[in-house]
């Protein structure tokens, strides 16, 4: 008798098909005793039949106007039966089922909102461990070497390839999809958890492959992503900043940055950023310091 795991699988898909079906051939005969979800982000393009072909076991959503990477997640996440959620990029390559090994972990912290894996990049490098620092008016990320194959607290799950909590993903409001179409929206989902009490950690002894075959580098122009990724920093900070000598520090090295492309569509969503800030204040129970001072000697 098989085995059935508290995992529910979610795959975003938005175009680069061939790719997907490529690597679902593949990652198939680990999906054991999980739910599997694909949600398909490009309404002009019904998956289904294709899909069910390489794995008949699949739950398929054909999304009929295109959500973005947060609302798409966030459908997924609702949709989703089991307790626990694998978000696993259409560009990732299992390597095996170790990704169920993560379950222990949160078995033994019930604090612990996500696990992140180690990803092999196509040059063998191994990343996925992050820090998080304040630095000229900013909170930067950036990756950790990777010194041992013990856990170790992560300032970031990265959301393609780690595992959450479900019950604490949808009582954090889930990804916001003010981030869409893409970046910035998984930082932001772990930082909330971090300052609403929860811990993120990295386990080295999970690996994926991850070959960052990237859609949105495929489907969108440079100048625009530039400007999405400047614009959602910004709403990173604005929703999220509370200490005050971090936030006036911030707001003054501004100055630097009002012609940058990203800025104005920044500041005309102010009243909307606000207003997600109002709701993220209630369930933080840390400061900024305390969550940055973390990883300060990392």
């Amino acid at each position: 008798m098989k085995k059935n795991y508290p995992i529910s699988i979610i795959i975003p898909v938005y175009k680069n098909y061939e790719m997907f079906y490529k690597y679902l051939e593949i990652n198939k005969k680990y999906f054991d005793g999980c739910e599997v979800i694909v949600m398909n982000d490009y309404p002009f393009e019904n998956i289904s039949s294709q899909i069910k072909k390489i794995y008949s076991l699949a739950v398929v959503v054909n999304n009929k106007k295109n959500l973005g990477f947060a609302g798409n997640i966030n459908k997924g996440v609702k949709l989703a039966k089991r307790n626990y959620i694998f978000l696993m990029n259409s560009d990732v390559v299992l390597k095996n089922d170790s990704f169920k090994k993560s379950l222990f972990h949160f078995k033994k912290n019930k604090n612990l909102f996500a696990v992140g894996f180690a990803q092999e990049e196509k040059d063998k490098r191994i990343v996925g461990s992050n820090l998080g620092y304040f630095k000229n008016g900013f909170i930067n990320h950036s990756s950790k070497p990777i010194k041992n194959q013990s856990p170790i607290i992560n300032f970031w799950a990265e959301g393609g390839t780690s595992i959450f909590n479900r019950k604490i993903f949808i009582e954090l409001g889930l990804l916001d999809d003010l981030f869409n179409p893409f970046y910035w929206e998984d930082i932001d989902l772990s930082y909330r958890a971090w300052k609403a009490g929860y811990k993120i950690i990295f386990d080295p002894t999970i690996v994926v492959k991850h070959h960052h075959e990237s859609t949105i580098g495929k489907y969108f122009q440079q100048k625009k992503i530039l400007k999405t990724a400047f614009r959602n920093q910004l709403f990173f900070h604005w929703k999220n900043i509370t200490d005050k000598d971090i936030l006036t520090n911030h707001l003054i090295n501004l100055s630097k940055y009002f012609f940058t492309p990203g800025f104005f569509n920044a500041l005309i969503k102010l009243p909307l950023i606000l207003k997600n800030r109002k709701k993220n204040i209630k369930i933080f129970k840390k400061t900024d310091k305390e969550i940055l001072n973390l990883f300060k000697n990392l």
